[in-house]
């Protein structure tokens, strides 16, 4: 008796993402990476953290920070400097509203694909042996 493709699982399923990434031309971009990062700095208030959490070293989280800052016309990542604890790294209200457009554009373009990215899911084979 043949049989159609598998139903991906409930636990396919949830894992199933959709993830944008928005080019300006002339190499200017952002994507899932540096919005990450800059969540990542919001939450700790440090780009050696942030780097940390998404396992990169210290230098390729400041130069993303770097190319973030370059790109807008307004600092989207500024330093802090004094306190007791040395100071730290703050997102600014330009930074954080990159992150919030980012994530509700990723919202939409989940919520208009949810038909396609079922149909898709329909299709996969299985999951490779780990």
């Amino acid at each position: 008796m043949a049989r159609g493709p598998a139903k991906p699982t409930a636990k396919a399923a949830a894992k199933t993402s959709l993830h944008l990434r928005i080019d300006f031309g002339d190499e200017r971009s952002i994507g899932p990476g540096k919005i990450r990062l800059l969540e990542l700095i919001i939450e700790t208030g440090s780009i050696s953290a942030a780097g940390r959490a998404l396992a990169m070293s210290y230098r390729q989280a400041w130069l993303l920070v770097d190319e973030l800052n370059r790109m807008f016309r307004e600092p989207v990542v500024i330093a802090q400097t004094g306190g007791g604890g040395g100071g730290g790294t703050i997102v600014t209200g330009t930074g954080r509203d990159i992150v919030r457009l980012y994530r509700e554009m990723e919202r939409r373009a989940q919520g208009a694909s949810t038909a396609e990215i079922r149909a898709l899911s329909r299709r996969l084979g299985p999951a490779p042996a780990r």
